[in-house]
Order: C-alpha cells, then structure tokens, then sequence
C-alpha cells in the first residue's frame, strides 16, 4: 500500500498533523521532496514540534522515517533538528532514519545567494524562506551540486568542492559579495556530514525491498500544489514538485504507483509568501482569523495571509494532486463567525470562471464571495453526527464543490481531534 499526503493549496494545510495520525497505520514514513523553507507542525501526547526536515512519522516509534533523493539537505539544520527532538525523548537512530545517498545537500553559499537574490529584487522579491532551496535546486540541474554519497570520498569531495566554489565564485563576485573560502565549506561538510553520514543508506533499495516484503508505505510532501514547480502560481512557487505523481521518484522508487492520494485543505485559505492570493482578506476581518487560527508559518513565523474556502483553487489541486479523498483540517476555527464567508468563483476581466487560471489571468482574477451561515463550536465533536447541522452542510458543501469526498475532519490540533466521516 502505498499512500501520498499532499496539500491541495498553497502549504500549510496541515499535513503533519495528518501523517501524525495516520502514520499508525504505517511501516515507513517518506519525504519525498523540498529542503527546510516549510514546517510541519505536530501536537500530540508527547509535546508540540516543528519539524522542517525530518518526517512526521519520527514522532511515532513504530515507524521507519526515510528521506528521499527529492529532498535538498542542509546538514546543519537538520543535526540541530535531530538534537531538538531528542531533547524532547524522541529517538532517532539509523535503524528508525534513513537518509537517501542520493539526496542533494544545501550547503551555505545555497543560502547566502538566496539571501543576496531576494534583496537585490528588493519590492519585486518572490518570498524566498532565504534558505537556499532556489540556489541548490537550480544547481542541481546543473549537475553543479554534490549528494550525502559524496561525503564518503574525502579526496573527491575535496576536488568537486574547489570545483564548484571556483564556478560559484563568478556569480558570487557579481553581487560585490566576498568570493565563497573552499575550506570552510569543506570544514563545515566534515563537522555535520560526519554526524549524519551513519544514516545515509541506498533508501531506493531499501523501499524496493519494502515494498517487496508487504510494507505500507506512506508519501509525505512539502508544500501545496498551487506551490508546484510546474503546475503552481509560477513564479511564485516551491522549486520542486509537490504533486503526488512525483512522489515514488522523490523517494527512490520510480516505477511503482501510488494506490491512495490523501489531499489536506483547510476549511478556509492560508497563504504563506508573495504571489496571487485572489481570496485574501484584509483589515480586522483578516487578522480575527488569523488570531483564531494561528496562522503564522511555522519556518519562518512569518504572519501567513488569509482568506475564506477558494473553490477554484481547491478543486483544481484536487484534481492536480490525483487525490482519492480529502482531509478537512482547523473547521473548529470558524466556530465563532455568524456568517462564513466562501469564494466560490473568479471575476476575470468581467467574466465569471470556477477554473483556476494561471499567468497574467491569475494576477487580475477578483473573488466572487457568498455566504453561508455558521455554525458555533464543534471541538468537541468526535463523530459526524456530533457536528451541528450547519457544520455537516458547509463539509457536504465543499465536498460537492472540489467533486472530492471528504474523509476526515480536524477539530482541534491534538492527536485525537478528529472525526472520521464515514
């Protein structure tokens, strides 16, 4: 069985908290693609974790957490990750993280050019986490980066290194920066690669092999599809592919076939960067629900922007993400409005359109909203019928609108939250 969990809008839709709960059910855990420019955040019995790198299923100790050759690595990161949780009683070892020899490392020029890039744009900027995930991506289909194998031969590592620094250094010079020193990158390759390099391991084999034996397997993305490189709100999007599709290649298994796709929205819209946001509230509106919801990005804190259901949007990442079923997360924040505002079409140059267009269209699109009527406070609800009626018509609402059933609903950030809709 093998199941991906990926976000149907612009990412934080809450797809750590549903890997966390669903993870039991699971034998490995796969972040297939994207480095630490997003975060995952899981509350659970043990405590409250961010994680941007490792996988959700670290928090379960029944599980197998791999991350795969999709994934951009900055080692630093990731070992002060890794020392977070410990200190939280998390254990992590090599026989419960395994980390794909083929996975790209994000070194620190990756970063200080993402830093030098967005200021140069200055107003025009994309939204960058500032954490080098453009630089190593574009780097790597330069065949200019180097792999966690590559931390094993210290003498060709030496020589790829000055390599690659004395092409970097062009560009580098070119902002007026000071060139990038090969040593101290070598240096800090040795300090945190020789932490990690007891958990690099052939993950495509070992999930062949897996997959062979009768594992299940699940698929943890980064992100949402309007953030996909190609099917997302390009420029403004990730620098990889969020989708689904790609998740047996980001893993390390091409040739196998995802059985399930999990799409998680919210009951209303977040946004997290630069880019169109069509339905964005603003003024006090805004900010009441970004209160209730705590809508701040949990890689960079930064306030996330916010809007009501975007039909147009999630039905177009329904279809995009493939997605089988659909899990609602946070409708226990829109317990307190009386009237629950829903985008339900575009306004493009004056005409109506439920499509989500791209390119300039998008830019001009205005949302057309309707109202539906609330519903108070469901968190205590832990069965569909629970739910008071205005709460079942506004899930039945947007399960008809994505054309998208709708299997699981979050009423709070805990473990057990959750009501599954039969």
């Amino acid at each position: 069985m093998l199941t991906a969990i990926v976000g149907i809008n612009w990412g934080d839709e809450g797809k750590g908290r549903m890997v966390d709960l669903l993870s039991r059910d699971y034998d490995i855990i796969c972040r297939y693609q994207g480095g630490n420019n997003a975060g995952h955040t899981v509350i659970n019995d043990k405590g409250k974790f961010i994680l941007n790198l490792l996988p959700s299923g670290i928090l379960r100790e029944t599980t197998v957490n791999v991350m795969g050759n999709g994934m951009v690595i900055d080692l630093e990161h990731l070992v002060g990750e890794m020392e977070s949780l410990r200190e939280k009683g998390i254990n992590i070892t090599p026989e419960n993280l395994k980390i794909s020899d083929k996975a790209i490392i994000c070194l620190p020029y990756h970063k200080m050019m993402d830093i030098l890039e967005e200021d140069r744009l200055a107003d025009k900027k994309f939204g960058s986490t500032r954490r080098g995930i453009g630089p190593v991506y574009a780097d790597k289909y330069m065949k200019k980066d180097i792999r966690m194998e590559d931390l094993f031969d210290e003498d060709a590592l030496k020589e790829r290194i000055y390599d690659l620094t004395e092409w970097k250094n062009i560009t580098v010079k070119g902002y007026g920066h000071e060139p990038v020193n090969p040593d101290d990158i070598l240096a800090w390759l040795d300090k945190f690669g020789g932490i990690l390099k007891p958990y690099v391991t052939d993950v495509s084999t070992y999930l062949h092999n897996a997959i062979e034996d009768g594992k299940k397997i699940m698929f943890e993305a980064q992100l949402g599809a309007l953030r996909d490189i190609d099917f997302g709100i390009y420029p403004y999007t990730s620098s990889s592919s969020t989708l689904a599709g790609f998740a047996p290649i980001g893993a390390g298994v091409p040739g196998k076939k995802i059985d399930l796709s999990i799409g998680i929205m919210k009951a209303y819209s977040t946004c997290v960067g630069e880019g169109p946001f069509t339905c964005e509230m603003f003024g006090e509106e805004a900010e009441a629900l970004r209160a209730a919801g705590g809508e701040y990005g949990a890689a960079t804190g930064r306030p996330r922007r916010v809007g009501p259901f975007d039909v147009p949007a999630s039905r177009y990442g329904v279809r995009v993400q493939g997605a089988d079923v659909i899990a609602l997360t946070k409708l226990d924040v829109l317990s307190n409005m009386e009237k629950i505002p829903v985008c339900v079409a575009y306004d493009v140059d004056g005409e109506i359109t439920t499509d989500f267009p791209s390119g300039s269209k998008l830019n001009r699109a205005k949302p057309v909203v309707e109202y539906v009527d609330g519903f108070g406070d469901v968190s205590g609800c832990r069965t569909f019928d629970e739910l008071p009626e205005n709460a079942q018509k506004y899930v039945r609402y947007i399960e008809k609108a994505t054309e998208c059933k709708i299997k699981y609903v979050s009423v709070g950030a805990g473990r057990d939250e959750y009501i599954e809709v039969e």
